[in-house]
């Protein structure tokens, strides 16, 4: 078997190292033959890098790692071009002063590097000097440039929560950078950028008017990630020793694969893999979420807690077309949106609504719902992940053994913690908590379920039972023991659990739950056979 490119990033290593690579210079063709100036926006760890990496590698003409691919046989490899690629994964921007001086040193080490000189020595004209540096390429090869930028958003999404004067400061310094680029069209051959999220104000999005933003197009929903085939097909000896070693089949495996990490969709026919997490399980061999541990996601985290967004998370949610595809102010960003460009939330369907796009955006997969929905009960409730675990463990057993006592304990347990300024006077914020928890277990969870007789607060799905909950809420004296009452009664009175005892009259899988909320933290609970 090839080994397994873990980390691995550069084109040419991974060729030269007999690592496994899933062709993707299909679309790399595409996308050279069909445009020259391009965005892609792609969560972290998704395989920008590599993508930008074998682009470089095919412009620079090093044909016998191409050998077996796709364009090997398609390529012009008799013409080479000069490449500038720019990592901001490789840049310092604690600063914006710091920003400035190296990216600086990377125009002047890119220079050295091609026996170039620069006349511009200010270190705060770096457009100008970069500006320089893409002309002075083309006429000392003959050859127009290729600009390759790699995670161009990356010092605007790590100071997000940092001082407004700094963050400010540092899009000052990017939007002098980029700015020259348009009036070095006539010296440029091709330019590939990617990063996370499409920030408003940066010129490099107003000034180029002809940029093709690939984000959320169908031809290019599989260029970074695996397809269901690719998976299959290209980590085929993986998934047969992988299978051996836990003992089970493989259609088990490739179930449970599925589950953990396949689910991001970009408007594509086809949903992918998370690619790092997929590497990472076939090199280790179990189940846990590599592609969210390599990152605590805090600004996210922070924003959805200081914008209210909590009920946003509790269920699948519709979102306009304009609010995915839209720029975003990087001082104000819409929590779905930032929540989907950095692969917390994905498409699961696209409708047509008065001939305009409205998707439907959930979690991708079960990695990123537990992991993601417990780091946020954590931040809210102040316990640390590990009594989340116990709670979401600990619900699971009790809706299967229906413990209404022990399910109180729970939900008073979750809110005991959560300080008083962030509580809100209304039912959709106490029952979004207990929701979350249950989405965190794997639980599907559907709000507000219309049936021909009424609108069914919650429906809570597993493969061993339904539970069709009814919530209430009361801010005055009424007595919470008489709202789960007059829930219960609301559930048997309007028949919500009929739609799922199922053709076959199986009764005894379908629960009934009533819960009652105050807002002194009263919470009482009771499970009923229907």
């Amino acid at each position: 078997m090839k080994k397994l490119p873990v980390g691995t990033q550069a084109f040419e290593k991974l060729i030269r190292e007999n690592k496994l690579y899933v062709d993707k210079t299909e679309h790399i063709y595409n996308l050279i033959n069909n445009g020259s100036v391009y965005f892609l926006s792609r969560p972290r760890r998704f395989g920008k890098s590599l993508l930008i990496s074998t682009i470089k590698e095919l412009f620079k003409g090093n044909k016998e790692i191409f050998e077996g691919l796709y364009i090997y046989d398609k390529w012009d490899w008799t013409k080479q071009y000069p490449v500038i690629h720019l990592d901001f994964t490789e840049i310092q921007y604690a600063t914006a002063e710091q920003l400035e001086i190296s990216l600086d040193k990377f125009l002047e080490d890119t220079a050295k590097r091609e026996k170039i000189t620069l006349d511009q020595t200010e270190t705060r004209l770096i457009g100008v000097k970069f500006a320089e540096l893409i002309e002075k390429l083309h006429k000392s090869t003959g050859q127009q440039v290729v600009i390759l930028i790699d995670e161009y958003d990356k010092p605007m999404i790590d100071s997000l929560n940092k001082a407004k004067e700094v963050n400010q400061e540092i899009k000052e310094r990017l939007h002098n950078f980029y700015q020259v680029i348009k009036g070095s069209d006539e010296h440029i051959k091709f330019m590939f950028m990617t990063g996370v999220s499409r920030f408003a104000g940066l010129s490099v999005f107003s000034a180029l008017n002809n940029l093709n933003d690939i984000t959320m197009d169908n031809k290019y929903g599989s260029i970074c990630g695996y397809t269901q085939e690719e998976l299959e097909s290209s980590f085929k000896e993986y998934i047969g020793s992988t299978a051996g070693y836990m003992g089970i089949s493989k259609e088990e495996l490739l179930s449970k694969i599925k589950y953990w990490y396949n689910g991001y969709k970009w408007k594509g026919k086809e949903k992918v893999y998370n690619p790092f997490s997929t590497l990472s399980f076939f090199d280790k061999q179990e189940f846990i979420g590599y592609w969210f541990n390599t990152g605590t996601p805090t600004f996210l985290i922070e924003q959805i807690k200081k914008k209210g967004d909590l009920e946003l998370l509790s269920e699948a949610r519709v979102v306009s077309s304009a609010t995915l595809r839209g720029n975003s102010d990087y001082a104000n960003v819409n929590s779905m949106a930032l929540l989907f460009q950095t692969g917390y939330l994905t498409i699961k369907e696209e409708e047509i609504v008065e001939d305009e796009s409205e998707y439907i955006i959930d979690f991708p997969n079960y990695e990123v719902k537990s992991a993601f929905l417990g780091d946020l009960l954590e931040a809210y409730t102040k316990k640390d992940i590990t009594e989340v675990q116990a709670l979401r463990g600990k619900l699971l057993k009790v809706m299967r053994s229906k413990d209404s006592v022990g399910l109180e304990g729970i939900l008073k347990s979750l809110y005991a913690n959560i300080p008083y300024s962030l509580h809100i006077g209304k039912e959709a914020y106490y029952h979004s908590l207990f929701l979350m928890l249950a989405r965190a277990t794997g639980i599907e969870v559907n709000s507000e379920v219309l049936t021909d007789k009424g609108r069914i607060d919650v429906v809570l799905k597993h493969k061993d039972f339904v539970v069709v909950v009814e919530i209430k809420y009361s801010k005055g004296n009424n007595k919470v023991k008489g709202m789960i009452k007059e829930a219960m009664e609301q559930i048997r009175t309007k028949k919500y659990y009929e739609k799922y005892v199922g053709s076959d009259g199986n009764r005894n899988k379908v629960v009934l739950l009533a819960i009652g909320f105050s807002e002194n933290k009263e919470i009482v609970c009771r499970f009923e056979d229907i």
